[in-house]
């Protein structure tokens, strides 16, 4: 097996020995939900090395990429909901997510892939029984994600893994005033969490994140573990926020001792033009009092409170951020930047080396 590179280091990350800045973009997908198994990436892989190729070209050293999303074709699930393996064919799955790590190292480009999705307004189903019922969780432990793991383990191109994004859209935030300050969502009340339909209640995330993080550090110690959030108001407890994925709470929702995150992932977008004040464009990283590496997983100039890609890019570099993904590079929605706009962004910082600042951006894997 091959030798594990990204490691974290207080509160930015490692790198055969340097200090590294996770420089790229989100893919974030090809097909929506219809990428990997069942040979799909080998009809996806030419996209996919375009846009990796053009953050290849443009310096960058990393991307972000959705898999299971609503679990639309992976993993694969009984009647009754149970995980009975990671796609519905001859079992291809493996073989396309190793495809595409391969070819991920070919261009020095570390993947962190994205397992499932909170943005979007859930119909009852497969998801759900997962966030809700702990039998069908650990059937998709047993069946699919360790085993997925465990075969992936130790590829340079794996950069870690982000369990679900933007687990507040689907956060429940009408719930009484919890005594218990991770189960109380109350300080989220108005914030817009809750968008995508509101139905789990933050001990069923909690436990969801928990459960798959101890999976994936029990078979792999040394992986780099996240959860993607939609802003950064549930990542810290600063200026009256709270942060619902603390060790603490992870283990107290979830039991498992090793179901704590490895480093930090935020999203940040304006509105009304302008960053809220808890923004991470509006403070150093330190502000956050964290003890891990925050990455800012998305961002992009077309919501970025009039500031250039540049500007975004080089001030996540300075300001204390382990890394920095636009969104999305195959800009297939009005959300997003071009892909050129999001090139020229990874482009300005390419060659910085400030190993006091944001470290190394250039790697070789």
């Amino acid at each position: 097996m091959f030798g594990g590179y990204l490691k974290q280091s207080g509160t930015h990350f490692t790198h055969d020995g340097q200090r590294v800045f996770l420089s790229g973009a989100n893919t974030a997908w090809v097909s929506f939900g219809y990428d990997f198994g069942d040979h799909q990436y080998q009809y996806r892989r030419a996209r996919y090395i375009e846009l990796m190729e053009k953050v290849r070209q443009a310096g960058g050293n990393s991307m972000r990429t959705w898999v299971h999303i609503e679990g639309q074709t992976s993993p694969k699930f009984d009647h009754s909901g149970h995980v009975t393996g990671l796609d519905s064919g001859d079992g291809s799955f493996l073989a396309d997510f190793r495809q595409y790590l391969d070819d991920a190292r070919a261009r020095d480009i570390l993947i962190f892939p994205t397992l499932w999705n909170g943005a979007l307004k859930q119909h009852p189903g497969n998801l759900a029984g997962l966030i809700t019922d702990t039998s069908k969780l650990q059937s998709y432990l047993d069946h699919a994600l360790v085993p997925w793991v465990q075969a992936v383990k130790g590829h340079p191109a794996l950069g870690g893994w982000d369990v679900i994004n933007e687990m507040e859209g689907v956060l429940r935030t009408d719930q009484p005033h919890n005594h218990d300050p991770c189960q109380d969502t109350s300080f989220l009340v108005g914030s817009g969490a809750g968008w995508a339909g509101a139905s789990y209640t933050a001990q069923q995330l909690q436990r969801f994140i928990n459960w798959q993080v101890d999976a994936i550090r029990r078979s792999d110690p040394t992986a780099q573990v996240t959860a993607g959030s939609w802003s950064q108001k549930s990542q810290t407890d600063q200026w009256g926020n709270k942060n619902l994925y603390s060790d603490h709470c992870l283990v107290k929702a979830g039991g498992k001792a090793q179901g704590t995150l490895t480093f930090y992932s935020t999203h940040t977008y304006d509105w009304h033009h302008h960053y809220n004040s808890d923004s991470p464009f509006k403070h150093h990283a330190n502000d956050f009092q964290l003890d891990k590496p925050l990455v800012i997983a998305e961002f992009n100039q077309l919501r970025g409170a009039g500031q250039t890609i540049e500007q975004l890019f080089n001030y996540a570099y300075y300001y204390g951020y382990a890394g920095a993904w636009s969104w999305h590079a195959n800009a297939d929605g009005s959300d997003t930047d071009s892909t050129d706009v999001q090139m020229r962004g990874i482009a300005f910082i390419k060659n910085k080396n400030d190993q006091a600042k944001g470290g190394r951006v250039s790697i070789d894997i």
